[in-house]
């Protein structure tokens, strides 16, 4: 099982992924993208942005929002949204959670939002604020969850001087 789960709903942007993967990379997170996409998954702006972590990724693509829930465990379903009614800090998680954001222009469709009520998280921002970067916001999240989680107890430091 997987330390955490991130999901990019049909992500449009591929520098934003490709930055997402690397954030993945250094918190052992496995990657979910669910089709379809605003790019081509060979493309080089996404390599570019994933740089030379890419290859380090674990990571998947599936073609539908179904054809994910299949795979995951839909227990664990946090939906990082503008209508979340808790802010990520309030939550407990815990590993193996499945922490989904949506496109970079529409977010997470109403459908997927009503299947997850009481799972939905928001991140508190200023009222002029329309939204985060979606690399950003993964970032933001994740690390809460593992900050949460001690993942900094996880991973064996040499420190020098």
């Amino acid at each position: 099982m997987s330390f955490l789960h991130v999901v990019l709903y049909q992500p449009e942007i591929p520098q934003n992924t490709g930055n997402i993967g690397r954030t993945c990379v250094a918190l052992s997170a496995k990657l979910w993208i669910v089709r379809p996409t605003g790019f081509r998954m060979d493309s080089g702006q996404l390599k570019r942005a994933g740089m030379d972590y890419w290859q380090h990724l674990d990571w998947e693509a599936v073609d539908s929002w179904e054809q994910l829930l299949s795979r995951i465990p839909q227990n664990r379903i946090w939906l990082v949204t503008k209508f979340g009614c808790s802010s990520y800090t309030e939550v407990a998680y815990s590993q193996g959670d499945v922490i989904v954001f949506g496109c970079e222009t529409n977010g997470l469709p109403e459908t997927i939002r009503n299947q997850f009520p009481k799972r939905q998280l928001r991140i508190p921002m200023a009222e002029q604020a329309r939204s985060l970067n979606l690399a950003n916001s993964v970032a933001i999240v994740s690390y809460e969850a593992a900050r949460q989680l001690g993942f900094s107890n996880l991973i064996a430091t040499d420190v020098h001087p």
